[in-house]
């Protein structure tokens, strides 16, 4: 029996959501739901695995839960052909992700760099939750038998520990998969990165060799998804350029990182190619290149703030989502939790 298509997405809920994080993911998901079958998780479990200074505490997680639950509906994603919800509401993530500590080993959770880079030098006092962060990874894309997810950059080792992880089950459990008839041992799919073009990087406003961030120090290094046109529109005036006019190439952005930003940031909001907007506005100064790129910004996000704020302005309506979502998802993961148990030798309540 072949494994049912479909594709999981995750986003954690950390507050201060911005242009980085629109045009690196929501945009993808918006355009994922034309073609896939989709499941969109807001995964506050993950929020938490630093320390509160860092997630904020219980009011600001709920808070922040319900702004990413209104970005995907002002973006543009139906929560009614597909499924959106909060990673708590479904106990089925932390009851596999226990499963998948027993299966996954040591020395793969120490190889994974992002908890190298995010505990630093004080790994001692970093959280057991941060260090097993890509188990739980595992267990969000698999409890639905996902085939697809979209990953950038720095989510790739963690799929590739999420593919070692099911194989390892389908071995260890083969016998027992076989003797529940599923798909010749094969429990769980060995899920594929979703590719959906040109991952678009998004630097800061202020320096064009860090990335967009919501931690930068200076609210002008970015574009929030809830600024208002004004804002938008002076944000992306007072972005950092240099004196040269563009250039007619792409080649001539390569020593020249805000350029180059600003330029693809024109592009993929505009739906082009970078040589197709250097084409029209190429030995222009960036004067005239800003104003469009401005009003480009403010056609394209404005609306998207608008709705956000209306959205969030109504936490009664965004959690009738999310408990909708929920039991959506939940029918699919009692499922896969059930066979699980069964697979491993736990005997369920019948």
């Amino acid at each position: 029996m072949p494994f049912v298509e479909r594709v999981f997405s995750g986003v954690q809920p950390t507050g201060n959501l911005h242009l980085g994080n629109y045009l690196g993911a929501i945009v993808n998901f918006v355009k994922m739901q034309e073609t896939h079958n989709c499941i969109y998780c807001v995964v506050d479990m993950h929020a938490i695995t630093q320390g509160v200074d860092v997630w904020g505490g219980p009011v600001e997680l709920a808070r922040n839960t319900r702004e990413v639950t209104a970005a995907f509906i002002a973006a543009g994603i139906d929560p009614k052909k597909h499924i959106v919800f909060n990673q708590s509401q479904v106990s089925g993530h932390a009851e596999l992700a226990w499963i998948f500590n027993c299966v996954a080993r040591m020395g793969w959770l120490g190889r994974m760099t992002q908890f190298k880079e995010k505990a630093g030098k004080d790994r001692e006092n970093a959280s057991v939750g941060l260090f097993d962060y890509p188990v739980l990874m595992a267990a969000d894309i698999l409890l639905y038998r996902a085939t697809h997810v979209p990953v950038g950059e720095d989510q790739k080792q963690h799929l590739e520990l999420s593919r070692d992880i099911a194989q390892k089950f389908n071995n260890d459990f083969g016998d027992s998969i076989r003797a529940q008839g599923t798909n010749d041992g094969l429990f769980f799919p060995l899920p594929e990165p979703l590719i959906t073009g040109p991952a678009t990087r998004v630097m800061s406003l202020r320096d064009g060799t860090k990335k967009m961030s919501k931690s930068d120090a200076s609210d002008n290094s970015r574009i929030n998804l809830t600024d208002d046109a004004d804002t938008i529109a002076q944000k992306i005036r007072k972005a950092k350029t240099d004196p040269e006019p563009l250039p007619t190439e792409e080649k001539g952005l390569e020593a020249r990182p805000e350029a180059d930003n600003l330029v693809g940031i024109f592009a993929a909001l505009s739906g082009r190619s970078k040589a197709d907007v250097l084409r029209e506005f190429g030995n222009g100064q960036f004067s005239s290149f800003k104003n469009a790129l401005a009003e480009l910004c403010v056609t394209k996000l404005a609306p998207i703030a608008g709705e956000m704020k209306r959205l969030v302005a109504d936490p009664g309506h965004i959690d009738a989502i999310l408990n909708e979502g929920s039991d959506r998802a939940r029918a699919i993961a009692d499922e896969t939790m059930k066979l699980s148990k069964d697979i491993v030798g736990f005997i369920r309540r019948r």
